[in-house]
Formats: structure tokens, C-alpha cells, sequence
């Protein structure tokens, strides 16, 4: 594909990404609703359909994703976003895979710590959700690994910044989820969640791209 497509595509995905942050900052469910859906599709515009027929999968996954988690303390939306957010990761641990990543203990003690950390936290005090988001976690602590390890490969540092990006935006949706009570503080929070995530997923998707 050409240069000027996929910075097209990056351009509209970070536009979109930044009008979803002001709604989450200004608690505008409304503004949301109108534009997250719109953040993925857009950074997928970019991508060879012929040859980025993985990495379209995993991102029409992070799209039913984000409409579920507009509205991020609805626990059965919660749930389901996670399974959907699930197939992405592992459409990214396939292509990862796929490109000689390979998990290195370096690489994989603190993230499954951190991992096993959230899920011990989530049993405790969330237990409703407890199964389904820490079952996220370790396929998002897998992506995370392997894309550290690709850059100690030789592979594209975008990777193993946009694994880390994903999961502190995933750990602050705990976070949030466990610790914050102050509506302000909580949209606040929301906002950060989405910015990490904007980024991350550009990173991954425009390392990942087929070439």
C-alpha cells in the first residue's frame, strides 16, 4: 500500500482517537458513541485487504470492541469487549509469531507478574468479572512478551512500545475500575485509557502491516 494511504489512515484514526478522548474527558457518551467506532476502521483503511487478512480480522474484533467498552462500567460490555479485544491479541500474537518473535524470560517475568498481579486483585474485589478480563490479561501479557522479544530480534521498536502502551492502558482500566470513585478522577482516567490505547494500536497495526 502506498505511504500517503496508510498516512492518511494513521491521520484519521489519531483525528478520531483525540474527538473520543474529549468525550471521555467531558463525560460525552454522546461524542463517543458518534466516533470511537470510527477509530479502528480508519487506522484499518491503510491495509492491503489481500494481504492483511489477519490483521483485518483482529482489527473488526477491536471494533465491536470499542462500541462495547463506550460505556466501560457495564460489566456484561466490559466481558464481552474483553472476548472481543481477546481475538485481536491473538490475531497480533499470530502475526508475531508468524514473524520469528519467540518469548524470552526477560521479556515474560514482568509481564506475567504484572499479569498475575491484576488477576489476583480482580478475584478479590471484582469477582463477577475476575475470569473473564484476567483470561484477557494473559493473552495481552503473551502479545506484550512476544513483541518485546521481536524487537530484541531485530524487529520494528514500534512493537514492543506499542505492547507496553497496551498494557498500561489495560491496567489502568483496572485501576479505575478498582480504585477510583470520583467521577472527575474516573473520566479522567478514561481519557488516559483511550490516548494509551489510540497509540498503541497505531504502533501495532502500522508495524505489523504487511510491506
Amino acid at each position: 500500500m502506498g505511504v500517503g494511504r496508510v498516512r492518511r489512515a494513521r491521520a484519521a484514526a489519531v483525528a478520531a482517537g483525540a474527538v473520543t478522548v474529549v468525550g471521555a474527558w467531558t463525560g460525552s457518551s454522546s461524542l463517543q458513541r458518534a466516533v470511537k467506532p470510527l477509530i479502528v476502521p480508519a487506522l484499518a483503511s491503510g491495509l492491503d485487504p489481500a494481504r492483511d487478512r489477519v490483521l483485518l480480522a483482529g482489527l473488526a474484533a477491536a471494533t465491536v470492541g470499542d462500541v462495547l467498552l463506550i460505556d466501560p462500567d457495564d460489566d456484561s460490555a466490559l466481558e464481552w469487549g474483553a472476548r472481543a479485544f481477546a481475538v485481536m491479541q491473538g490475531s497480533y500474537t499470530y502475526l508475531l509469531l508468524r514473524r520469528g518473535a519467540r518469548p524470552a524470560p526477560v521479556d515474560a517475568i514482568p509481564r506475567y507478574a504484572g499479569w498475575a498481579a491484576a488477576a489476583v486483585l480482580l478475584a478479590r474485589r471484582q469477582p463477577a468479572v475476575a475470569p473473564t478480563l484476567s483470561a484477557y490479561g494473559a493473552v495481552l501479557a503473551t502479545t506484550a512478551t512476544l513483541s518485546a522479544g521481536a524487537v530484541s530480534r531485530g524487529g520494528d521498536r514500534r512493537l514492543m512500545i506499542g505492547g507496553a502502551l497496551f498494557t498500561a492502558s489495560d491496567a489502568l482500566i483496572v485501576f479505575r475500575r478498582l480504585f477510583l470513585t470520583e467521577e472527575s478522577h474516573r473520566r479522567a482516567a478514561e481519557a488516559i485509557v483511550l490516548s494509551t490505547y489510540v497509540a498503541a494500536q497505531v504502533l501495532l497495526v502500522e508495524a505489523l502491516r504487511s510491506r
